[in-house]
């Protein structure tokens, strides 16, 4: 039955409330007390029961937990008649204790989402030399792999033999692929977009860089449960201060209905809707400005934020390159940009793709005689004209001359941050485009918008090469930037900062590879276009990717924990108040007590509404 009760603890919550508005209604708007009276009173029992039970099983363990205070309040609230304190009290603890339960359940669901994502086979060498499909649990390290286009890489290895380009966005977060040839290393989960590849496994099963994405997602998320005890902390002194008052001021009076009224006025109604209704109205407004914010906890460790650490693609960045920059060389642009099409649209590159979309609606020339230059870009006949697209080093190999001007832009265009993409007709250098990925409009301004707030390190780790990373943290002004970082990097600087350093460190990200550190920081932020195990494993939801959202999120968090913190204080100097005055007057009684104690919990609901019409100052 108790199992039973406190499984139907939401249910009784809602039934509870109902019950308190047909009681209150039927006595405002009939005049009916008999229909008041008896909602409240069934009001009151359910609410108890699970309360009851929670009391009854902390006390077993020998902990004198709030639920206890409230279990006797309710009691000495029925025995003095006081059918609407007991109702609407024991509607409040449920309703505050179903919020907090609400926000520790969504981020399981990640682990499950993230174990669909790693590989389920492998291509195996067997003795006769055939591949055959296996289990990925059959792998051991030493054995030979086959990976075909569009296959997920089984294991992390070492190509052996064959080529490819590999999507290695669920390690790295970065969208462009990256060359893979004999002796480079490739990761479990990521892509093969196209090729075909054998690889000897050096790690497989949790070993591997995706098993271990898995392993500190349920690390960081177990760790982090440990930091919803607030209310628990304080019921340890409180609960049996308030018990210990009321059964000594019965002993010295010998006045049954005083210590009643002790218990009663003791009651932390406004202490236990203190603190949610500010975290409802906090949450209300994020979510009215596209910011979800996951609970109460993440609200206080938000406010006293240290450290805001950036993944950069698709957070800092927009996520899909594009031409930044373009060079032009002497005469015959118009042609030589036909020409540059015509090539590139028979290329699934995403720097191809970036180039066509700089060049827009064009006609195109025939392509013949195409030649791949591995590690160049490609050489072909386009109109009667050889036409080289690629790096610097095809354009050597092609007898090109680049100009001091060429130079000097190559140069900056690199120091900026760009791959580079030059073409040459007929030996002569007509072209520079300098694709990067490119900022996120008005992410500058909204770094300064959170120095001002308070944040003191502005950090940005990723899975792109350092010189596109400093390249980013210049043009934004960060203070520190570092490049080259895997998964497990990245978590790992971040724990640093958390343990070592004793920062309260936020992480910002959109990948499944970022998931370990957006579970292990003291707050992880997703972008709402990132991947759903992002969004879950996060306390902290930017809707629609819009990061201008995020100095809104930490502005309106400082001023809900500042919120919640005057709440507490109204709650609990009332509450005093209450009992010096029951003490040590003679005109307090329960009349004035319940009034003084209701109006406590109005203005705290008042005051915690008042962050629903938060805005973040212009500065």
């Amino acid at each position: 039955m108790q199992r039973y009760i406190l499984r139907a603890k939401n249910k009784i919550t809602l039934l509870s409330a109902i019950l308190i508005v047909i009681g209150f209604s039927s006595l405002w708007l009939l005049r009916n007390e008999v229909i008041f009276t008896s909602s409240l009173v069934l009001a009151s029992i359910l609410g108890a029961m699970p309360i009851a039970i929670q009391a009854y099983q902390a006390l077993r363990v020998k902990v004198v937990s709030i639920d206890l205070l409230v279990t006797i309040a309710v009691l000495g609230a029925f025995l003095i008649r006081n059918f609407e304190e007991s109702a609407i009290v024991t509607f409040l603890f449920l309703f505050g204790a179903f919020l907090e339960q609400r926000t520790l359940t969504k981020t399981r669901s990640a682990i499950k989402e993230l174990t669909e994502m790693a590989p389920e086979s492998a291509l195996k060498r067997m003795d006769d030399g055939e591949f055959v499909e296996v289990d990925v649990d059959e792998v051991d390290v030493g054995d030979v792999l086959l990976v075909k286009t569009g296959a997920k890489v089984p294991v992390d290895g070492t190509v052996l033999s064959g080529e490819g380009s590999i999507n290695e966005a669920s390690i790295t977060g970065e969208s462009i692929p990256v060359a893979k040839e004999k002796d480079s290393n490739v990761y479990a989960g990521t892509i093969l977009d196209n090729g075909t590849i054998q690889i000897v496994a050096d790690r497989v099963g949790e070993d591997t860089t995706f098993g271990r994405i898995i392993e500190l997602v349920e690390e960081a998320q177990d760790s982090k449960s440990e930091a919803e005890r607030f209310i628990d902390r304080f019921a340890k002194y409180y609960t049996p201060a308030v018990l210990v008052l009321a059964f000594v001021i019965w002993l010295i009076s010998r006045d049954v209905e005083l210590a009643i009224t002790i218990l009663v006025l003791g009651c932390p109604g406004a202490l236990v809707i203190g603190v949610p209704v500010s975290n409802v109205a906090g949450i209300g407004n994020g979510a009215r400005n596209g910011v979800l914010l996951k609970g109460s906890e993440v609200i206080s460790d938000f406010s006293r934020l240290d450290t805001m650490v950036f993944d950069k693609t698709g957070t800092l960045t927009m996520g899909n390159p594009s031409v930044a920059e373009t060079e032009y060389y002497g005469d015959g642009i118009d042609e030589a940009l036909v020409f540059l099409a015509s090539i590139e649209r028979e290329s699934d590159h995403p720097l191809a793709r970036a180039v066509l979309d700089k060049i827009g609606a064009t006609t195109f020339s025939e392509v013949t005689d195409t030649e791949v230059v591995k590690g160049g870009g490609i050489v072909a006949s386009v109109a009667g004209h050889r036409v080289a697209v690629g790096n610097v080093a095809l354009m050597e190999r092609e007898h090109v001359t680049l100009g001091e001007k060429a130079k000097l832009d190559v140069t900056r265009l690199e120091k900026n941050g760009n791959s580079l993409v030059l073409t040459s007709v007929d030996g002569e250098l007509k072209i520079l485009m300098g694709i990067r990925d490119q900022v996120r409009p008005g992410v500058k301004e909204d770094l300064q918008k959170l120095k001002r707030l308070g944040v003191k390190n502005l950090v940005v780790l990723s899975g792109d090469n350092q010189g596109t990373v400093d390249a980013v943290s210049r043009e934004l002004g960060l203070t520190e930037a570092y490049g080259n970082m895997l998964p497990e990097d990245k978590s790992a600087y971040v724990r640093r900062l958390i343990e070592e350093e004793g920062q309260i460190v936020a992480f910002v990200g959109d990948g499944v590879n970022d998931s370990p550190s957006l579970a292990l920081a003291n707050i992880g932020i997703a972008m709402g276009g990132g991947t759903d195990v992002a969004i879950e494993t996060s306390d902290v939801v930017l809707m629609n990717s819009d990061f201008s959202r995020l100095p809104h999120a930490l502005g309106l968090t400082k001023a809900t924990a500042s919120n919640m913190r005057q709440n507490v204080l109204i709650a609990v100097g009332v509450v005093l108040l209450l009992l010096s005055a029951v003490l040590y007057s003679d005109w307090m009684n329960m009349s004035i007590g319940m009034l003084v104690h209701e109006g406590s919990i109005l203005v705290v609901i008042l005051n915690g509404m008042r962050l629903l019409r938060y805005r973040l100052e212009r500065s």
